[in-house]
């Protein structure tokens, strides 16, 4: 599956992060008149930058203007990447330092610095600039990080961007698809024949088309009507893409930038936060109980009051645990991240974690709601019990063998475990027994890499088969529990299965055009033949010698494919005559317990030779087996 990636610039006000975008991606973020007119973003602006070899990634444009910081914040929750613009005129600027103050409050963890309108100073000025930016970004997540001149205007640098950029996508971490999706808005608009349509970054899990969703923190209910990526139609929609929703039964004044578009029942709403709070060491505020802020979380902006629950004050660079009240209600998760600033006026001053999304009204200073905040922050239940699913490995535990060692209450237990899965950090391939994320994760790649491996010896094999998947990939001698996670891949979409066997997600069989010729003609016979068709030497005997080599090739292909069913080395049938051989099987075992070889040969109508192939084919497979003279019906046939 394609990694999905977001990039967010920022940086100052007319610093060229415009234009850097367009020369990365032919793609002119600025959508707004106002922004063709006065030459500055307003709104944020998306793009998207694709690589020779299929890798592609997101770009969001944010505005660089102190007025425009809200809109900034508005996109700045999905990035996974920052590239911070520096003009190499005027070097580190006012909102250079507070975009990067953000994005670390955000907890971006990866990017670089980009150096523009490197052609209009000399060298000397340059190094200059260089060695002013790395200073500035010590400390920071940027620290040690590229530093990369360019030119948008002669295109000078940029190939050496697109490259280090195209190394940290590579290196950036894939967002769960286990999750329940949810999608901060941060644009709404109506189309004609389609009607509500809104944007954002989802940030997790996956959103199909037609599944059924809610705004929150309104609670309307809607459903996903038609989705859009980069502009193209999709059924599938994944975290850390920039997605487009059109949803059903829902007026555009029913929804509004800072809503959320997310799973049913799937997020919590609520008008308090416990969180973990951080004040800048450079904010020049000291932040004080009962201060009034603007608080900024995915798209959305309120009022709310700081309520500091262990300090009577948090002075630059000190953080402590405080309660969030707003006057208004907001959709949040655990784990959120979190930026508030000065309310007047507007100044970013710090930010966090949220650490209970729906808490009680505290009291401050009261010991044991400062202990339960420390265990939310550090380590809770479901963490400790996330930790042992995680020993245990692909043995998928019990609730039973994971309370041997927890001790804890068993409700407790099934709520933590409900959580675990919810949330998409464990995973229940079989009813009551479990495996961490972290661990199906590692089973995923092998199974990848197995399975590349054997595309690369196999190119015209359909995939591999679930006995030598088993072996090569699952260290469990028990074959329920590896068929479990087998399933369970499928499911999610790292790998597929094509008739009897596994392959890549992204694998497809390539024929040469002789091949795809053989293959029309090896169906087109073994279709026609029926159940009494000639052996495989005489069918390939019918093609010049020149091909005969492309002709076992593309006979194994179709085997493999299930297109063709390969009874014995030298008798094949095809799919329909082999389903009227099961058939006729059936109906025979419907009214016996055994059949002979000569009561199937009738039931078939055919020769002893070719009743005699289909039986031995089905010994083979488990479903009949030999007692003496007759056969048994063993596991039955599929449906």
């Amino acid at each position: 599956m394609m990694k999905h990636v977001i990039i967010g610039t920022a940086g100052h006000v007319d610093h060229g992060k415009t234009l850097l975008i367009k020369a990365l991606t032919g793609i002119d973020t600025d959508r707004l008149i106002e922004e063709k007119k006065r030459g500055i973003t307003i709104e944020l602006g998306f793009a998207h930058i694709d690589w020779p070899d299929g890798t592609q990634a997101g770009i969001v444009d944010v505005p660089g203007h102190e007025k425009f910081i809200k809109n900034m914040l508005a996109g700045a929750g999905g990035i996974d990447l920052a590239m911070l613009v520096v003009a190499a005129d005027e070097g580190f600027m006012p909102q250079t330092v507070e975009h990067l103050n953000i994005l670390t409050l955000l907890g971006v963890k990866d990017g670089l610095i980009v150096i523009t309108k490197k052609d209009m100073v000399d060298e000397e000025w340059l190094d200059m600039i260089k060695e002013e930016v790395r200073q500035r970004a010590v400390g920071s997540f940027l620290e040690n990080k590229p530093v990369i001149c360019v030119s948008a205007y002669t295109g000078e640098g940029i190939p050496q961007l697109k490259q280090a950029l195209y190394e940290l996508v590579n290196k950036a971490s894939e967002k769960s698809v286990r999750v329940a999706f949810r999608l901060p808005i941060d644009r709404v608009f109506s189309v004609d024949g389609f009607g509500t349509v809104v944007t954002g970054t989802l940030i997790e899990g996956c959103m199909n088309e037609g599944d059924a969703a809610e705004l929150v923190p309104s609670g309307v209910q809607t459903r996903v009507r038609n989705l859009q990526v980069h502009g193209n139609t999709v059924k599938t929609a994944y975290a850390g893409q920039r997605v487009a929703v059109n949803l059903a039964s829902v007026k555009k004044t029913d929804v509004q930038r800072g809503d959320c578009v997310a799973k049913p029942n799937s997020v919590r709403v609520s008008r308090m936060l416990d969180v973990k709070l951080n004040n800048l060491k450079d904010s020049g505020r000291v932040i004080t109980n009962d201060m009034q802020v603007h608080l900024y979380h995915g798209s959305a902006v309120m009022l709310a009051k700081v309520v500091l629950l262990d300090k009577d004050a948090l002075q630059p660079g000190e953080s402590g645990y405080a309660q969030l009240r707003m006057t208004e209600p907001i959709a949040t998760k655990n784990g959120d991240r979190f930026v508030i600033r000065f309310y007047s006026p507007l100044e970013t001053i710090g930010g966090g974690v949220i650490l209970d999304d729906a808490p009680i009204k505290h009291k401050r200073n009261a010991a044991g709601v400062i202990e339960a905040l420390k265990i939310k922050e550090s380590g809770t239940a479901s963490d400790r019990v996330l930790q042992l699913i995680n020993e245990f490995g692909t043995a998928l535990p019990t609730a039973e063998k994971l309370n041997a060692k927890l001790m804890i209450d068993n409700d407790e237990l099934d709520a933590e475990l409900g959580e675990l899965i919810s949330c998409g950090r464990a995973v229940e391939p079989i009813r009551g027994r479990y495996i961490s994320s972290l661990a199906l994760d590692k089973v995923a790649e092998a199974a990848r890499q197995a399975l590349n491996q054997y595309h690369r010896q196999n190119p015209l094999h359909a995939g591999m088969k679930a006995a030598e998947l088993r072996q090569k990939v699952f260290k469990s001698p028990d074959q329920a529990i590896s068929d479990a996670l087998i399933a369970e891949l499928c499911r999610e979409g790292t790998i597929k299965k094509t008739g009897e066997r596994y392959a890549a997600a992204d694998f497809e069989v390539r024929y040469t055009k002789r091949q795809n010729g053989i293959r029309a003609k090896l169906i087109s016979y073994y279709d026609g033949a029926g159940i009494e068709p000639v052996t495989v030497d005489e069918v390939m005997a019918a093609y010049p010698v020149n091909e005969r080599t492309d002709f076992k090739q593309v006979l194994d292909s179709v085997v493999s494919s299930g297109d063709i069913v390969m009874l014995t080395p030298q008798i094949c049938y095809s799919k329909q005559a082999y389903d009227k051989a099961c058939e006729a099987a059936k109906r025979h075992f419907s009214e016996h317990d055994t059949m002979t070889l000569a009561e199937f040969r009738d039931a078939l109508s055919t020769s002893r030779k070719y009743a005699l192939a289909v039986l031995e084919y089905f010994d083979k497979l488990g479903i009949t087996r030999k007692d003496g003279d007759y056969r048994r019906l063993n596991k039955g046939f599929a449906e």
